[in-house]
């Protein structure tokens, strides 16, 4: 029988704390009158950039729990931005922490679920008469910039 050793969770013991900053974006393509819905306020379930924001803000410190590999990082700030344009809306994180390991994790994962949240809230806008999404897609995530040291 083979034995194979597994690190569950990488040492880091020995690497110097630094300033860890990493910034993720990521965009949700809509409808146009869904945009205007959100700018408006105009969405039943509320105001959606206050609850995405909050829901970016609680992934990130909870990134640890979803995805198995990361360390839990003492975070010390996080930045949720949105912008518009006529048919989409793009959410960026940044996420900063004076630690041994990076936190572009917790930014992706805050960008991920911010994005999510965001469909929730206005996925009844976006329904065709079969009750499909055809216009709806969450695209293009990626760390825009990491900072170490």
């Amino acid at each position: 029988m083979e034995n194979k050793k597994i690190d569950a969770i990488v040492d880091i013991s020995e690497k110097p704390t630094l300033k860890r900053v990493a910034t993720a974006t990521g965009l949700l393509i809509l409808n146009p009158n869904t945009i205007s819905a959100i700018k408006e306020k105009r969405i039943p379930k509320g105001d959606v950039l206050e609850a995405s924001t909050i829901a970016a803000i609680q992934a990130v410190k909870s990134t640890p729990v979803l995805v198995p590999h990361c360390h839990p990082i003492p975070l010390e700030s996080c930045k949720v931005d949105w912008d518009f344009d006529e048919s989409s809306i793009r959410c960026t994180v940044e996420v900063g922490a004076n630690y041994r390991t990076g936190v572009e994790m917790e930014a992706l994962t805050g960008v991920s679920v911010g994005l999510l949240c965001v469909f929730d809230m206005i996925k009844s806008l976006e329904k065709d008469e079969n009750g499909q999404y055809p216009l709806a897609v969450i695209k293009d995530i990626k760390v825009l910039r990491k900072l170490k040291g």
